[in-house]
């Protein structure tokens, strides 16, 4: 069998028969992959501890028929004991690496981006350096945008007309002048918009000092965009707090 290296997050774990799991990761290299653990659930295993979601790792694998096998794992960042210690964190990131396995396919190509986005969201939670809900609302917005569904909260997203523009339309990709406004169009604050692309962005100044009702908006919005571009919503993300 041959052999390759590559590092990645876990993303998801199964239960295979008895001591054995089936380990899905966004990997730099290799994008998203799913592989064997073999005898990860003893508490004899070498490494099993690492393959648990948000673990950040450096792995090795040997190729299979169906599914490769993970023959070693280092950590390169333990997450997992940081976000799963507190509820909040935990919820998001769960939400956080749903939509990471949504936004990618498994291709054998690299994911760069992705990863890196991932990676960057997990640190940020994992040191609370800034709100949850924040952090997913950034990571979601910016998962889109590497999957190429980038909003528009300046210009027009239909006729490039000069912004700003007061009314967004999740159909349209993003804010709409009056003439271009299509059905099913809400008209968010300006405060919502300007945070909305403080997200996009990563102008965490502008984010930190928001109010929580411009907030709740901005979610709103947000998870309504990841809907309607996945064509169904995420099963974790009624789980997060807002």
């Amino acid at each position: 069998m041959a052999l390759y290296r590559d590092e990645g997050v876990v993303l998801r774990t199964q239960k295979l028969g008895e001591a054995d799991r089936i380990v899905t990761l966004l990997t730099r290299a290799n994008g998203r992959i799913r592989a064997v653990g073999k005898g990860v659930r003893r508490t004899t295993s070498r490494f099993g501890a690492r393959l648990e979601p948000f673990m950040h790792v450096d792995a090795q694998f040997a190729t299979g028929r169906t599914l490769d096998i993970v023959t070693q794992a280092e950590t390169i960042a333990p997450y997992g004991m940081s976000i799963t210690d507190d509820y909040g964190r935990y919820t998001t990131g769960t939400a956080i690496l749903e939509t990471a396995e949504r936004l990618t396919a498994e291709e054998r190509e690299p994911a760069v981006q992705h990863y890196l986005l991932l990676v960057g969201a997990l640190r940020t939670l994992a040191g609370a350096e800034h709100d949850p809900g924040l952090v997913l609302d950034a990571y979601l917005l910016r998962g889109l945008s590497v999957a190429g569904f980038a909003p528009s909260f300046a210009d027009c997203a239909r006729c490039d007309a000069e912004g700003p523009h007061r009314l967004f339309s999740v159909q349209a990709g993003g804010v709409v002048c009056r003439s271009c406004r299509p059905s099913g169009t809400v008209a968010p604050s300006p405060d919502t918009i300007a945070l909305l692309a403080a997200l996009l962005t990563g102008d965490w100044a502008v984010a930190d000092s928001s109010e929580p009702r411009t907030r709740r908006e901005a979610s709103g919005i947000t998870a309504a965009f990841l809907q309607w571009h996945l064509e169904r919503g995420l099963r974790s993300l009624g789980l997060v707090e807002r």
